[in-house]
């Protein structure tokens, strides 16, 4: 079986298996936010996030509010997303990037986001996915080891999993499929096992057979 035909049945697979495509970070259609918010769930679980970013949010809202917001302050409400001095003062520079670099608007571009303090290649994806509905692939943990264990990929290179992956999942169904790998990824094929006897890919899957 050809790795296009694989990457298509596993679309497929997926979204019969989760109807609805979520991000796990909760979202409130608010560019800035979102951007946050992929930036403290860097080595943190989404979960966590979610717990921390109402009482954030409430604080600083807009792209002003972070810009002029006092780092430490900041730090201290996000701590226990761990890293957080790191974290506050990439989130305090990218909102000063954001305003005045692009007047306070997060940009649309790939390049363009990534020249914002904290921003890598997997928040940029993330964001223009979905805010700005782009295909785009997002390759976080789960993405990355289901990619390997279906046998599209061999390798754990976040850039080279995201290049090889455009090329084979349909531009429509892109996003979708990050976020549905993502649950998959916790309930089935976790990072600690592969239950592939209950794994609605088990049929095609490389790891599998």
């Amino acid at each position: 079986m050809e790795d296009r035909e694989l990457a298509a049945l596993a679309v497929e697979a997926l979204k019969k298996e989760y109807s609805e495509s979520v991000c796990s970070l909760d979202e409130d259609g608010d560019a800035f936010h979102l951007l946050v918010s992929v930036r403290l769930s860097a080595q943190c679980t989404d979960q966590r996030v979610n717990k921390v970013t109402p009482a954030l949010f409430a604080k600083y809202d807009t792209v002003d509010d972070f810009a002029s917001a006092d780092k430490d302050d900041v730090a201290q409400i996000i701590r226990s997303c761990g890293m957080y001095k790191t974290k506050s003062s990439d989130i305090v520079n990218a909102a000063k990037t954001v305003k005045e670099k692009f007047g306070g608007t997060v940009p649309g571009t790939m390049d363009e986001l990534l020249s914002i303090p904290g921003v890598g290649r997997k928040t940029a994806n993330l964001i223009l996915g979905d805010y700005f509905k782009k295909p785009a692939i997002v390759t976080d943990t789960h993405f990355i080891r289901i990619s390997n264990r279906l046998g599209l990929v061999k390798t754990k290179d976040p850039f080279k999993v995201e290049k090889i992956m455009k090329e084979l999942i349909d531009p429509a169904e892109s996003n979708d499929f990050c976020h549905r790998t993502v649950l998959h990824g916790r309930k089935v094929c976790t990072a600690r096992k592969a239950y592939c006897e209950n794994c609605v890919m088990s049929g095609f899957c490389r790891k599998a057979l």
